[in-house]
């Protein structure tokens, strides 16, 4: 491109705002190029010492003219110079490319010349000086050009500090230094130390990301104390946003643990306490070592359940905590089950008050092991918790679920029919809970049918449905069937008179018709205007036929089959509370397909029980002895059906008519939680017998309302001054009430803003305290103010709690509260 070419649209954009352009050519470079500019309206006036002339001509002669008047050679200095006032008053123009280039900016800042010249080479792509212009403000100065020239460099358009050490950070997490390489190759890398070394504070004879990394870390470890004239507050914020801002998480978190390995930080925390960790969260040995000690603690029972519980609901916060929730559930789970088991008391008053107190109290014990078993089994990783798992298996099936079953046997050998005044028998379960309602005019009901869903889940499963809104649920139990196996079970919840076995005994009749398939069920239920799916195939109907399905029916049966599934086979048994897990989500789901088909009638219940140890039974839980008797038709691990059967102390034997059924069949149950071994088939998962577990039958009755009745927990904020005096501020705020299933936790973020600009951290806060004493209701954020806030100072500020709008990444204010800024500023940093 020739001189004339690269000069004329600079001239023109001159003449955009001006008549008159003064031209100084020092060398005459462009002279020979004047004439082929090629300046519409614009006359050429070369200067040859006839300056009076020149200016009488621009200001008298043609005051409306445009000219372009071209000095070259040099120009007299001061008074000696007759164009003087014309140049101060329309400007110098000069031809050299890097005026022209600061000219292009449109930057009048001291300094913006010199920062051209010293990165000529960013300069010559056009593509990367119009991304530039892009940035820029007519206001830059030279720092500022130099801090967005490196942003255009690293391809974004954010240029603090913060934003430009995230895309190095991010960059040397992965273990590449491209970007970095960028920067100094365009002579940016000594701009960008210059910067971290004022304002962070790091310096270095020869400064590296590496090294930057470590030093940052070795900060965090200690605290960010520093005795440098204003501290090192401002890493300390913009760590803070580096961990947290979901952009630099997963590198931050990537740059943690090779600094943990770099500073052998592992070694440091080796005697530390796990509660004096609480509260930190730099690396995930942390987290490691507080499971650790919290488990020997745990075992060694001493801590209490309710310190276990507030470490790890500390813990929720923690970085790390997505690989370390399940271990944090199985200590929390462990240290509850224990201490229940501390204080047990096992005595029963009758037979009615064992199932009372099973389904008040001890239930919860089966659900803090399955809790427990199911976040052990489940985590990926290294598991620290053998010592109180060890401890859990031991207690649990010993002093529990052992000591529960001879209890509760001595109760079962008292009785003579299987009959309870404290909880009505499943075989009257339609006639109690299905009937009144056929019977009430329009009204239908559904029941779903989860096959070995034992009371203990159903408990769980009713808090997770009333966390949804506008639905409610109610537990109930019921008197199982016995023997506690899926066809009685299934038989007794339909509609019937009578039960009773076939010949064979390998299929219950209702009213002498089959029960065994979900077809033979619907045949009885097409009776009283009913029909029965399973689940699976529920779910696979469209929304319109699954409403077409619920209209043509007055009663239907859905029957879901998971976890007796999965622990009925030897090869699956110790997955059964991952089926349990699975089942919580199928039903819930379910439970919202069946009310958007317009079911508002809901019954949720089981078959039966179970019995579960993860641990290998020891021989004494089986029997010694096998069953004899004149004819043995069916013989299961938990009970035997067949006539004339030998009594034995080993077993309690019951006739049909005590247990309710019209059958000339014997039952015989192994006593407590024995088990007969069977070749090919598993132990640890059992039903059939008279346990507790296999015999409290849940019923959950499910009910959809019209008016939403969640809410999220209620938050204040409890400021203790109306001042910020220092560099941070200890805001406190107070959860109003505990958090249950109607009300929900609530997540906030925290900031102090002027206006729109945010002068501080934002520090994540959860509320979900379920307890009702106020005291574990209080919650503290620690605020650090930003370098910015020094231009706020005797200004009002605005401390905010935000919640996230749903489903969208917008926030808006909760609550807030207002602050003086009154603080004495020792320095002032930018970038």
């Amino acid at each position: 491109m020739s001189d004339a070419a690269t000069v004329r649209p600079h001239l023109l954009r001159w003449f955009d705002s001006r008549r008159v352009v003064i031209w100084h050519d020092p060398e005459g470079q462009h002279a020979a190029d004047l004439d082929s500019l090629d300046l519409p309206g614009i006359q050429t006036i070369r200067v040859a010492n006839d300056e009076f002339a020149v200016k009488n001509r621009l200001l008298h002669d043609e005051p409306d003219g445009k000219f372009l008047v071209y000095r070259s050679g040099q120009v007299p200095s001061g008074i000696g110079d007759w164009l003087l006032d014309l140049e101060l008053a329309y400007g110098v123009f000069t031809a050299d490319r890097t005026a022209l280039v600061a000219q292009d900016l449109g930057l009048v800042g001291k300094g913006i010349d010199e920062i051209v010249q010293a990165h000529e080479k960013f300069f010559k792509a056009t593509k990367r000086v119009q991304s530039l212009k892009a940035l820029l403000n007519p206001e830059d100065d030279a720092a500022r050009l130099r801090a967005k020239i490196s942003a255009v460099v690293l391809g974004q358009r954010e240029h603090s500090l913060l934003e430009i050490t995230r895309t190095l950070l991010i960059e040397n997490s992965r273990g590449a230094h491209a970007k970095y390489d960028a920067l100094a190759d365009y002579g940016l890398d000594e701009f960008y130390w210059r910067g971290v070394a004022r304002i962070y504070g790091y310096e270095s004879v020869t400064p590296s990301i590496d090294d930057l990394v470590l030093w940052i870390f070795q900060r965090a470890i200690d605290g960010f104390k520093s005795d440098r004239p204003g501290g090192l507050q401002n890493i300390q914020l913009d760590f803070a946003s580096l961990r947290n801002d979901r952009r630099s998480q997963e590198a931050m978190a990537a740059l943690a643990k090779r600094a943990a390995s770099d500073l052998d930080y592992r070694s440091t925390i080796e005697d530390a306490s796990f509660r004096d960790l609480v509260g930190v969260d730099l690396f995930e040995e942390t987290d490691q070592k507080i499971i650790s000690d919290l488990a020997r603690a745990v075992a060694e029972q001493v801590v209490t359940p309710r310190e276990v519980a507030e470490v790890v609901r500390a813990r929720q916060s923690s970085v790390w905590i997505d690989d370390y929730r399940r271990l944090y559930t199985a200590v929390a789970s462990a240290s509850e089950l224990l201490g229940e088991l501390a204080s047990l008391n096992l005595t029963m008053q009758s037979f009615d008050d064992g199932l009372e107190r099973y389904r008040r109290e001890w239930f919860r014990i089966d659900q803090l092991y399955r809790q427990f078993v199911f976040a052990y089994r489940t985590h990926e990783g290294p598991n620290p918790l053998g010592p109180v798992c060890e401890q859990v298996e031991k207690r649990y099936t010993n002093k529990f679920v052992y000591a529960l079953g001879n209890a509760w046997q001595q109760q079962v050998d008292q009785i003579e029919k299987w009959r309870s005044a404290a909880l009505s028998s499943q075989t009257a379960f339609y006639s109690r809970y299905v009937e009144p309602l056929m019977r009430d005019g329009d009204k239908k009901a559904v029941v779903i049918i989860s096959d070995a869903m034992r009371y203990e889940v159903a408990d769980e499963l009713g808090s997770l449905i009333r966390q949804e809104d506008r639905f409610d649920a109610n537990l109930e139990a019921v008197l199982g069937v016995l023997p506690s196996y899926t066809q009685l079970g299934m038989a007794a919840l339909l509609p019937h008179s009578t039960l009773n076995h076939s010949a064979d005994a390998k299929t219950v009749l209702a009213d002498d018709e089959p029960t065994n398939s979900t077809a033979f069920r619907g045949r009885i239920l097409e009776m009283v205007g009913g029909s029965a799916i399973q689940a699976e195939d529920f779910k696979a109907l469209s929304a319109d036929e699954r409403r077409e399905l619920y209209k043509g029916n007055r009663v239907l049966y859905v029957y879901h089959n998971r976890i007796d599934a999965t622990g009925d086979k030897p090869g699956t048994e110790r997955q059964v509370f991952e089926a349990v897990e699975d089942s919580l989500r199928d039903i819930v789901d379910l439970v919202k397909k069946l009310a958007n088909a317009n079911a508002t009638n809901i019954f949720i219940t089981a078959d039966h029980g179970f019995l579960f140890q993860d641990e290998a039974l020891a021989d004494q839980f089986f029997l010694s002895t096998k069953p004899q008797g004149d004819d043995l038709k069916y013989v299961n691990k938990r009970f035997v059906l067949g006539t004339g059967l030998k009594a034995d102390p080993a077993f309690a034997t019951f006739e049909a008519l005590q247990l309710g059924l019209k059958s000339e069949l014997e039952v015989q149950i192994p006593k407590s939680i024995h088990r007969l071994r069977l070749a090919g088939s598993g132990s640890r998962f059992v039903h059939g017998g008279a346990t507790l577990q296999e015999i409290v039958v849940p019923v959950l009755a499910v009910n959809k309302k019209r008016k939403s009745d969640t809410r999220l927990v209620n938050v204040e904020v409890w400021p203790e001054s109306d001042k910020i005096t220092t560099g941070q501020v200890v805001v406190r705020m107070f959860q109003t009430e505990p958090v249950s299933d109607k009300v929900q936790p609530r997540t906030l973020r925290a900031g102090l803003y002027v206006g729109e600009t945010l002068l501080s951290n934002l520090v994540d806060l959860i509320f979900d305290q379920p307890s009702t004493d106020k005291r574990d209701r209080y919650q503290s954020a620690r605020m650090l103010l930003s370098r910015e806030s020094s231009d706020y100072n005797n200004r009002t500020v605005e401390f905010r709690l935000e919640e996230r709008i749903p489903n969208t990444n917008q926030w808006r204010v909760f609550a807030k509260t207002v602050y003086t800024l009154k603080r004495s500023f020792t320095s002032d940093f930018d970038f």
